[in-house]
């Protein structure tokens, strides 16, 4: 690892993995850098990790002290359920980071993908009683599939796993009380259109509050009926309707995490 004019210099691992997993390194440094963009990311903080493709139980995640707008594919570290690394990196990953990633993965199999981050809206909503409140058309979509998990201090320790993923279910949504929001999607794309929801949801509820009215609740029976208007809306696609748009955005502002 060499520093240049401000950048850090990887060397590509290309031609040292599986097309498949460069694949699933290209998605996944886009979506640090599309979080970087816009501005959802804690510093170095916060992660999102993705399961490579076989049956070695691999994940990759991102280097612990790199921007998330400088993480790229090369950067990504490889690692197993334990955390320990099964590519050589210079790069170490964040413990507490993948306490909570590790006990998903290992969970869910159907998480490919696992998306968590400390945005204000989001951490905002969290240390609200009542929770993410149905007001929005963006809440609706999530309200169909929204756990919560109690705050129990810096995920550091291994015996929070269990209650973790009691809380969270087979949902696609988790408030991390006093703390912040996680997703997990099939693939990539789908994990992060759950977290722009989400997150989206989190800004608009925290901004009507502000007006200090009253605010309306959409009715239990248009909720009712929110899963299957979410399939409608992507026409059955998911965050592949967007995601292609979506590399298409950064390689027009922002193209080195294909390296």
């Amino acid at each position: 690892m060499e520093i240049e004019a401000g950048r850090i210099a990887v060397p590509s691992v290309r031609d040292r993995v599986s097309a498949a997993e460069w694949a699933v390194r290209v998605d996944l440094a886009a979506c640090y850098r599309i979080v970087a963009h816009y501005g959802w990311d804690d510093l170095v903080f916060t992660h999102i990790s993705a399961r490579l493709p076989g049956e070695d139980h691999h994940f990759l995640i991102n280097p612990y002290g790199l921007m998330f707008e400088e993480v790229t594919a090369s950067s990504l570290v490889k690692v197993d359920l334990a955390g320990e690394k099964v590519l050589e990196s210079p790069f170490a990953i964040n413990p507490a980071g993948f306490v909570i990633h590790s006990a998903i993965h290992a969970a869910r199999e159907d998480a490919q993908c696992v998306l968590h981050l400390h945005t204000p809206a989001g951490v905002a909503v969290s240390c609200q009683k009542e929770g993410l409140l149905p007001i929005s058309q963006q809440s609706l979509f999530v309200q169909t599939s929204l756990g919560y998990h109690g705050y129990e201090g810096v995920a550091l320790n291994d015996a929070e796993k269990p209650r973790l993923v009691a809380d969270f279910g087979r949902n696609t949504f988790l408030i991390l009380r006093n703390h912040g929001l996680l997703t997990v999607g099939g693939s990539i794309a789908d994990a992060f259109l759950a977290m722009f929801t989400l997150e989206r949801a989190c800004e608009i509820q925290i901004m009507a509050q502000s007006g200090g009215g009253a605010l309306v609740p959409i009715p239990q029976a248009i909720l009712d009926g929110a899963r299957a208007q979410s399939a409608q809306v992507t026409r059955g696609l998911g965050g592949a309707l967007a995601w292609p748009g979506i590399l298409r955005k950064l390689d027009r502002i922002d193209p080195g995490y294909r390296s």
